[in-house]
């Protein structure tokens, strides 16, 4: 590149000196001739002239304008160049322009002060600046400020005039929304993710348990291969493995009127099942001698280890305990637990009142409150005309009313026993009952529990179906009763007059280890009772059936009965029951 920049104008050249602040070169114009005696006119290629050009705002004005390479229609002035003023500041060190104390003209940087029509040439060389373009409307500059006490401008900057500002950006709130809409976005995702995931946990969960109770159904019904079949007839559930069943027999006794009444309270605890079996006093057993009896002579004279022995013998159970429950201790422990509900289905007159009140102490209907005293009356009541067995199915009313007071917890349960005071056969003690009593309960409470009367024919043996829906299925045991031929069985018919008389005697003769037949009601009464018998062998058994019935000895004669009895009865108008 040449140093030297021939512009062809008038004979000058200009020599590139530097470079300003801003990266832009710096000419310097070298004069050829000078004319001293008339100040040549500089050639202005555009006709812009007297716009001087200060680059470092230093207030002088220059007095030689400079020529404009890039053709942008206005014309700067450039400072002169000098070694010892290289920031065209003006002044020179110990002189003026050129060794003499000078004083720098005011700042024009638009050159207004400048004289229209030509300036002068000075002698010294002066720099070319080459112009970028600039704004295309020209306005005036302010007016040059004069110099204050300290000798410095009023236009120059300093660092403490200077206030910095951080103006917003017009785009960082859009950023700032890009960035929310984004993490919002983000955010909604993963919730939708997350509830994605707990509807479908809530799925499986749900289809678990969908699945559980359908084999928990298929298992109680019995449908599942290998497992328990239910038998729909009687509701209970016959196992393919053995079953653990506890078993514990109660005889309530009636204390004022005697007799007893028996139930087996069964806890099967491989079907989580309860059950109240009630025994009829007419069941067939065999005593202590292995003669046959009845369950309510058994009670009697065996007491409860022979009677339970004799139990196991014809049910085929293993009953761990018997608990003898006397009517007071009934009521005791009915108004411990705070009062019965039971569905009563009679009302039941006080049998402590000397005339018969028109108010019964229990009336019949549903969900009745009964009390100890109540609930004993209910249990041992017997209307006349009814079979034993409709008292004993009070009996068990009231014995799952009371399940369902009693604590499920064990040692609460075991404190109401103790509370009763009752002296308990061996070897059933009152941690043994009260355990398994709060397990009854508990089984009470949630409805698996169920009262069956096991049915006895009139002989008092099992039937087909006592063995199948009861003994077998409830108490796991093979029926077995005593030979028909052990036992005496006495046929009763009724030629009183009074319906009630062939029930009543019944249960005399059950209760006196007899075996009872019907015999039905006589067409026409007799005045007198006959006991009639056919084998001379039995007329001792025929003189003790008149005895057990309250008839007299006379009454007994020989004679010609039906095949399948031993003594036969008529029971006429003398025939007075006794109390029950």
């Amino acid at each position: 590149m040449n140093d030297r920049y021939d512009a062809q104008y008038g004979g000058d050249q200009y020599e590139l000196v530097g470079y300003d602040e801003y990266g832009r070169p710096v000419y310097q114009q070298v004069q050829t001739q000078q004319t001293p005696q008339a100040p040549q006119q500089t050639y202005d290629p555009y006709a812009q002239q007297g716009y001087g050009y200060d680059p470092y705002a230093t207030g002088r004005q220059q007095p030689v304008p400079t020529y404009d390479p890039y053709d942008t229609g206005r014309q700067a002035p450039v400072p002169s160049y000098d070694a010892h003023d290289p920031y065209g500041t003006g002044t020179h060190p110990g002189t003026g322009t050129h060794g003499g104390a000078g004083t720098a003209a005011p700042y024009d940087p638009y050159g207004q002060t400048a004289t229209s029509g030509q300036q002068p040439r000075v002698a010294e060389q002066t720099a070319y600046i080459p112009q970028q373009p600039g704004p295309t409307d020209d306005t005036a500059a302010p007016e040059a400020e004069a110099p204050d006490a300290s000798g410095r401008s009023q236009r120059e900057y300093h660092t403490e005039q200077f206030a910095f500002v951080e103006e917003p950006d017009g785009d960082s709130e859009d950023v700032i929304d890009w960035l929310a809409f984004t993490e919002n976005r983000t955010e909604r995702r993963e919730e939708a993710r997350r509830r994605a995931r707990s509807r479908v946990i809530a799925l499986v969960v749900v289809l678990a348990l969908v699945a559980v109770g359908g084999v928990g159904y298929l298992w109680y019904a019995g449908k599942l291969p290998g497992l328990p079949k239910s038998d729909t007839k009687s509701g209970a559930t016959t196992a393919t493995g053995a079953q653990n069943r506890d078993v514990i027999v109660v005889h309530l006794h009636n204390t004022k009127k005697g007799g007893t009444s028996t139930a087996l309270l069964v806890d099967n605890t491989t079907t989580k099942q309860g059950t109240t079996v009630l025994l009829p006093n007419s069941l067939a057993v065999t005593d202590d001698d292995g003669a046959s009896t009845t369950l309510a002579k058994s009670v009697d004279d065996d007491g409860s280890s022979g009677t339970r022995d004799a139990l196991d013998t014809v049910l085929g159970t293993d009953i761990e305990g018997t608990w003898r429950l006397d009517t007071p201790y009934l009521q005791n422990l009915v108004d411990l637990v705070g009062n019965i509900e039971v569905d009563t289905n009679v009302d039941v007159p006080d049998p402590d009142a000397e005339k018969k009140s028109a108010t019964p102490l229990v009336h019949k209907g549903d969900d009745q409150t009964l009390s100890g005293k109540m609930a004993v009356a209910y249990a041992t009541y017997r209307a006349s005309g009814e079979a034993q067995n409709a008292q004993l199915e009070r009996f068990g009313q009231v014995m799952q009313g009371v399940l369902r007071k009693v604590s499920s917890d064990a040692q609460a349960a075991t404190v109401t026993v103790q509370t009763l005071a009752q002296i308990l056969d061996p070897p059933l003690t009152d941690s043994d009952l009260g355990t398994f009593l709060a397990k009854l309960a508990d089984l009470a409470k949630g409805g698996d529990y169920k009262t069956a009367l096991l049915p006895v024919q009139s002989d008092g043996t099992l039937s087909a179906q006592a063995s199948d829906s009861v003994v077998k299925d409830v108490l796991g045991g093979t029926a077995k009763s005593p030979d028909q031929g052990s036992a005496v069985r006495v046929s009763v018919q009724n030629a009183s007059g009074t319906k009630d008389n062939s029930e009543k005697a019944r249960v005399v003769l059950l209760n006196g280890g007899f075996t009872f037949l019907d015999g039905g009601t006589a067409s026409t009464t007799q005045a007198t009772s006959k006991v009639t018998y056919a084998d001379a062998a039995d007329k001792e058994n025929a003189t003790e059936v008149a005895k057990t019935l309250g008839l007299p000895t006379s009454s007994v004669t020989k004679g010609k009965i039906s095949a399948n009895a031993t003594v036969v009865v008529v029971l006429g108008q003398n025939y007075k029951p006794s109390s029950s």
